[in-house]
């Protein structure tokens, strides 16, 4: 570990200083700081200014990034510019912090001159925080007085009390306020500051005329004066991005006339000479800048601050991590241990106790530990971690790095000295509870989750820019689309790439004027959140070394620093992960016990279960982990798993950029037998095999490394870092060794010189195979436990994203598709959440609009303590009147829930419309309340039998299906026993290649399409052209997508409440989601000539039909199995024409399955009929 002496940032000689910036704000005074602090210390080193402060409103966010950016750019110039860290925090004078009004709040800027100072620094901004937080984070004269020690201390600008006592002609008060700060920091370190960006008071007098006033405070207490200027910007120039930054945040536009905003351009990091010019009455002002930057001397330390693990009584964490390492090898490999396990593990701890990691270890050891024994699913490893035997011994991950060919050294290097990373999957539902527990054994103020920071990407920038200026948001969403949806990209290079947004650049003012303004605040810091999974866990309480504040949404304290920076401040970050497939394979395997008494544990499921194999090839593996959707069926379908390491294999390879870069393509032709293998150097072929002879995994490139060039493992691995992250110079310094290494250990150069070609074209995407391997173990479980339970699996699914509309449609289509039926909710056979059957799954309680968890479980609790409910009248005097009322019933009805009863939904919204059924439930519970028993109740075996027989019936039998299932979505949300459109599937299937679900998750633009489904959600406004525009829905059997039509009055007849219609339009991905531009939209009649059953058709000429395309094609026919009938014509040579009707049934409507038969015979041969 690094020692004390091993410093972040270390001291500077300052005296040839003339001037220091002491009082600045970044971007970490959020929307209102517009300075980068790389820019700034650039800036300060160019202006041979040796130190700069960081004191951004209220926080210090900024301190750890302005110690590396003094790193970064000592390093580029060879200019050490001292980082002073400190905080402008708001002063209030009531003590007792009242929340009943507004405070009145005061700037004061405070500055940490030693080490002590800074972590007393660290706690009073904590504490104002998390204790005193009312509008702002308040700090109190108190505050001052506990933590002064080691701090310097300042009046602040013309918001501080002092100037404001002064601006009210309050000279004594002023003076007495001055003493009493000073009295609260060492002597000499409080100072009157002064500033002139030539503005005025509230009460009209100039700055200068306020420092002399000022200048005569100090002199009465005797105190010293320095000179700021409260820099939010970093030149003049960036002043008007500064004010768009300020629109931002107060949501008003530039010309807005009463809005917050700076006075003029001179509030930016001034020249010496500027600053002195400015101030030309007050030259010791500038003078005592450099004093006070020499005082402060603070030393950001490395040394480890890892949480004290409880021990045995008589164990060091050493002696106790190496007995429970060996007791892991025997119980995962027996005993006694094999040679090879015991060497690797003792290698591998070697390591990890060499650089003081075994208490790491051992906390992680722990949680996971606890979270089995609570029943909380855990994941079998992520990342790098899955590499590591001793992660394999101590239960922290569920796979053999020895059989799976993993590297330790992916994970931790002799030749790398950093924190571990191990992350861990929790299931999401159950993910807090491993962090209350982490807070139980360390304590809850040793325990904190993770600010983050969101920056202003480009397009969001556009949109910002476009708003602050008033131009209406078509001017900036059209230049949004032309910017597109490369992840990352900045808009210089969205300038550089896209002719058509270059060319409006350049010929359009609108668009120069917003591109230009968005540029000047892309990559700023726009707002603040909580890192989804990092959580620290420290030695001592947090305070004592970060400063915290509360979660502004959830209320929660956190890091006020970046989870980027917290290990280099020593503090050890875990990330809890909440993983949805975890609690799908709880659910599922609590499904199978109840259902079957066989009970399965997911870490004993195989990971080569033939059965799990077969399902993936047959291209059903929706709900499956990682690999559903359409990439995969394509992958599988050229590609078909038939063991373990090609779903490792596909992890690694199906990502866009081997995808992009035809990668996969040429696998595919190695693996199929297409193209033949390749080793290099038969030597090789043990590490290359399994991939066929391709560099698929980052791990093979650091095994080629050492089998061929003899570099050490450390040294492998440095190699992988530099080719995955393209440094050059890095890189060149290795080349000269792999060649020499592999010349020496027999290999030719030629063959040297080849391979490194080909690992550094691959190095761009090989990917981790430890934590792809650890990925595949949960597509096997998931995968089995579909093959093997279809309906309790696909029942856990469905649970897992019940309130999640466009998830439940899709999986709902996908088991009425596949075999599994979703059936409405039964009052007698649902269970709160989706429950599997013998006839297939009934739906939750839960998801019925108005039945709430509570409800569903008196429901459930009723019938499971005095048997199934056996009519809707015996169902509202067992369970208790205040559980449900009117709409709670009809919602039930109208879902289905009471259709076993014997009775039609109109029938039974007929007893509770029209008979006094609620009116006597509530009447008998009301006697009962009372401890009343009616004579019913004491003398009727069925009280409530006959009740239904004789009351009159209402008219007709049912309601007609399509108002049937219009209830359905009224009350579920989703069509469920039926949809309208289902009876056209295979008409629509030949009005549109598409599928509405498939657009879900699709990136890439259409431009040009036909789209066919149901209208729903229709809303008409006026545009600000004063034309009429629509916005609705357009669903299928598969899914639905939201659709905009401009042409509103061209296409009003078209887009109404439940109509079927062709829609003729573009389909875009952009940042608010995936929607379908309408340009055209034409209602169709679907007659019962079109719900016939259809076939698809296929016409091949007898040269394309040989043994193995035919047996292809029997492959990919029975991987989309549906309910159309498939004809086979081949043209023979001599004109006749052989037909045979195949025995399968297939999806004719899988755009997938299509494309796989257009790349099997090179053309469209197929015909939905």
């Amino acid at each position: 570990m690094a020692t004390t002496q091993e410093r972040i940032c270390d001291g500077f000689e300052a005296q040839d200083m003339a001037f220091v910036h002491l009082h600045n704000h970044t971007e970490y005074s959020l929307l209102d700081g517009h300075t980068h602090i790389y820019d700034m210390v650039r800036r300060a080193a160019d202006l041979d200014m040796p130190a700069v402060a960081v004191t951004d409103h209220g926080v210090m966010s900024g301190v750890p990034q302005l110690c590396e950016m003094c790193d970064k750019v000592e390093a580029e110039t060879g200019k050490r510019v001292k980082p002073i860290y400190g905080c402008e925090v708001y002063f209030t004078t009531d003590e007792e912090l009242r929340k009943d009004v507004k405070p009145k709040l005061y700037h004061l800027l405070l500055l940490a001159k030693t080490n002590e100072g800074y972590h007393n620094l660290v706690k009073l901004v904590s504490e104002s925080h998390v204790d005193n937080f009312y509008y702002k984070p308040r700090t109190t004269f108190s505050m001052l007085q506990k933590y002064g020690k080691g701090i310097i201390g300042s009046s602040a600008c013309i918001a501080g009390i002092i100037p404001k006592l002064l601006d009210n002609r309050q000279f004594d008060e002023a003076v007495a306020w001055a003493n009493k700060f000073a009295s609260c920091f060492d002597p000499g370190d409080f100072y009157i500051e002064l500033q002139n960006q030539g503005v005025r008071t509230d009460a009209g007098f100039t700055q200068t005329e306020l420092n002399h006033m000022l200048t005569d405070v100090a002199k009465a207490a005797g105190l010293k004066t320095i000179a700021t200027n409260d820099f939010h910007y970093l030149t003049k120039e960036d002043a008007k991005a500064q004010d768009y930054l300020l629109c931002i945040s107060s949501g008003a536009a530039v010309n807005d006339t009463n809005r917050l905003r700076f006075e003029n351009d001179q509030f930016y990091m001034k020249t010496e000479e500027e600053m002195r010019e400015a101030l030309k009455d007050f030259p010791e002002a500038c003078d005592t800048t450099v004093e006070v930057a020499e005082k402060c001397d603070v030393v950001l330390e490395r040394d480890s601050i890892l949480p004290r693990f409880p021990l045995p009584e008589g164990e060091t964490e050493e002696s106790w991590f190496r007995k429970r390492v060996q007791e892991g090898l025997v119980k995962c490999y027996g005993e006694p241990v094999p040679p090879e396990a015991q060497e690797r593990a003792d290698y591998e701890m070697g390591i990890i106790i060499q650089q003081g990691f075994p208490a790491y270890f051992l906390i992680v050891q722990e949680y996971i530990e606890w979270a089995r024994s609570q029943g909380i699913g855990v994941g079998p490893g992520r990342g790098s971690a899955a590499g590591a035997i001793v992660a394999y011994a101590m239960g922290i991950t569920a796979l053999d790095p020895l059989s799976n060919g993993l590297l330790f050294e992916r994970f931790l290097s002799p030749e790398r000295v950093e924190m571990p990373d191990i992350d861990v999957d929790f299931e999401q539902g159950r993910r807090e509870e491993v962090i209350n527990h982490i807070k139980d054994v360390y304590g809850e103020d040793h325990v904190s989750q993770v600010i983050t920071f969101g920056t202003l990407q480009a397009k969001n920038a556009v949109r910002d820019a476009a708003r602050v200026m008033d131009y209406p948001y078509g001017v900036g969403d059209r230049i949004c689309k032309m910017i597109g949806d490369e992840l990352g990209i900045t808009i210089d290079k969205a300038l550089d790439t896209n002719p058509d947004l270059k060319k409006a650049y350049e010929t359009e003012e609108d668009v120069r004027v917003i591109i230009d303004a968005a540029r000047s605040i892309e990559g700023h810091i726009r707002g603040e959140g909580v890192h989804a999974c990092a959580t620290i866990i420290c030695r001592d309480p947090m305070s004592d070394h970060v400063p915290m504040k509360r979660d502004t949404k959830g209320g929660g304290i956190i890091t006020q620093y970046d989870g980027h920076y917290t290990p280099d401040l020593g503090l050890l970050k875990m990330d809890f992960l909440g993983l949805r497939t975890l609690d799908v394979l709880t659910m599922a395997c609590r499904n199978v016990e109840r259902r079957f008494g066989t009970k399965i544990v997911p870490e004993e499921i195989p990971i080569d279960d033939e059965k799990a194999f077969a399902l993936m090839r047959s291209g059903n593996m929706d709900g499956l982990f990682q690999v559903e959707g359409a990439l995969y069926v394509g992958l599988f379908s050229r590609l078909p798993p038939t063991r373990f390491s090609d779903i490792v294999a596909s992890i690694a390879l199906n990502r866009p950029g081997p995808l992009e870069s035809g990668m996969v393509d040429d696998y595919v032709k190695v693996a199929s037998g297409k193209t033949a293998i390749h080793y290099y150097d038969e030597r090789l072929r043990p590490i290359l095999e399994e991939t066929y002879g391709t560099m698929v995994y980052q791990e093979q490139i650091m095994q080629i490394s050492m089998a061929m060039s003899g570099f050490s493992a450390g040294k492998a691995d440095k190699l992988r870092k530099a080719m995955g992250k393209k440094k050059l110079d890095v890189m060149r310094a290795l080349q000269e060794d792999w060649n020499t290494g592999a010349v020496e250990n027999g290999y030719s150069l030629e063959i040297a010189k080849q391979i490194w070609d080909d690992a550094e074209k691959f190095a761009k995407y090989a990917f981790n195979k430890s934590h792809s391997a650890a990925y595949a173990i949960l597509v096997m479980r998931t995968a089995y436990l579909k093959a093997h339970y279809p309906n309790d699996f696909m029942a856990a699914v469905l649970s897992s994203y019940m309130g999640n509309t466009d998830r439940l449609i899709r999986y709902i289509s996908s088991c009425n598709h596949n075999g599994t039926p979703v059936l409405p909710p039964d009052i007698n056979s649902s269970n709160a959440e989706f429950t599997p059957t013998d006839d297939g799954i009934r739906f939750g309680l839960v998801g019925v609009r108005g039945v709430g968890a509570n409800v569903a479980e008196a429901i459930i609790a009723e019938r499971e303590a005095n048997g199934p409910y056996t009519s809707l009248h015996d169902f509202v005097n067992r369970l208790d009147a205040k559980c449900y009322n009117r709409k709670t019933l009809e919602a039930l009805i109208k879902g289905g829930a009471f259709d076993s009863t014997g009775y039609t939904r109109k029938q039974l919204m007929y007893f509770v419309d029209e008979t006094p059924l609620l009116e006597s439930a509530s009447k008998r519970q009301k006697d009962r309340d009372r401890g009343q028993v009616s004579m019913f109740d004491l003398f009727a075996d069925d009280p409530d039998s006959g009740f239904e027989e004789e009351v009159p019936k209402p008219d007709g039998v049912e309601w007609p299906k399509r108002q049937l299932l219009s209830y359905e979505k009224e009350i579920m949300k989703i069509y469920v026993s039926d949809h309208p459109l289902r009876p056209y599937e295979n008409a629509i299937a030949r009005m549109t290649k598409y599928q509405l679900g498939d657009l879900a998750e699709r990136t890439k633009e259409i431009k040009s399409a036909v789209f066919v489904g149901m209208i729903s959600n229709v809303v008409t406004k006026l545009t600000k052209r004063g034309t009429k525009m629509a916005t609705f829905t357009l669903e299928d059997t598969t899914g639905h997508i939201e659709a905009i039509c401009f042409k509103y009055d061209e296409n009003a007849e078209a887009i109404q409440e439940d109509a079927i219609v062709k829609v003729k339009g573009k389909f875009e991905h952009n940042d608010r989601g995936n929607q379908i531009m309408a340009f055209e939209v034409e209602a169709i009649e679907l007659s019962d000539a079109d719900a016939r059953p259809s076939h698809l058709e296929l016409r091949v000429p007898m040269a394309d039909f040989d043994q193995a395309k035919s047996l292809r094609l029997n492959r990919i026919l029975r991987s989309y199995p549906g309910r159309d009938g498939v004809v086979l014509f081949v043209q023979q040579n001599d004109g006749h024409k052989f037909r045979a009707e195949l025995p399968v049934s297939v999806d004719s409507r899988s755009p997938i399955m299509r494309s796989e038969l257009q790349e099997l015979f090179g053309t469209q041969v197929w015909r939905a009929s």
